[in-house]
This record gives C-alpha cells, sequence and structure tokens, in this order.
C-alpha cells in the first residue's frame, strides 16, 4: 500500500511563504512524475506544478513565478516553495504522483489526503 502524506500548509499573511512537503511511503520501486494540485471551496481541483523524474518541472499560468516545485528522488519526497502568496492562493493542497509498485505492471496514480493553505490578513 503507497501513502502520500502532505504537510506544512497553514495560515500566512499575503506576500508570505509557505514550504509544502509531500512523502510517499509503502512499497516503492520508483515513483514517477510528481504533482501538486490545489481546490478551493467551491471549485474544482486544478494542477499548481509538475516534475518528472528527470526534474523538469512545468506549472500553471497562475503562479507567474511564485511557486518552485522539486523533489528529492531517493527520499520520495516532492516540495512545493510558495513565495508572494495571495489571497486567492487559499486552498487545500494535494499531492499526487504516478508509482511503479512490485504488485503492479504499471505505474498508478496516488493522491494524499491534503494540506490547508490559508493567505488572510
Amino acid at each position: 500500500q503507497v501513502q502520500l502524506v502532505e504537510s506544512g500548509g497553514g495560515l500566512v499573511q499575503p506576500g508570505g511563504s509557505l514550504r509544502l512537503s509531500c512523502v510517499a511511503s509503502g512499497r516503492i520501486l520508483s515513483t514517477y512524475d510528481m504533482a501538486w494540485y490545489r481546490q478551493a471551496p467551491g471549485k474544482q481541483r486544478e494542477l499548481v506544478a509538475r516534475i518528472d523524474s528527470g526534474g523538469t518541472a512545468t506549472y500553471a499560468d497562475f503562479v507567474e513565478g511564485r511557486f518552485t516545485i522539486s523533489r528529492d528522488i531517493a527520499k520520495n519526497t516532492v516540495y512545493l516553495q510558495m513565495n508572494s502568496l495571495k489571497p486567492e492562493d487559499t486552498a487545500a493542497f494535494y499531492c499526487n504522483a504516478n508509482i511503479y509498485t512490485p504488485d503492479s505492471s504499471y505505474p498508478r496514480n496516488y493522491w494524499g489526503q491534503g494540506t490547508q493553505v490559508t493567505v488572510s490578513s
């Protein structure tokens, strides 16, 4: 069984920073793409950033250079450094990963439970 556990969310003032972490644990052979999504109340879940196994990162347009995704392959961990946070960034942030396990012939997609980010003065 694979688990993704996020941490690092919280309350921050506009213009502040947060660093989210997501650790994948369990019987993992290898981890492919890892990503962060967010979902604000009443809105659909949307992609924030994705990083592939080679370290190439892509971002949603709304990020506008404020966020940086990174990963530690050896630790099966992905990070999201968020700077210059805005009230409209308030959302639950979810970790997502494609992971290859011993009991599957193809990578499966997994989600974390989410961590709340609230940007407010």
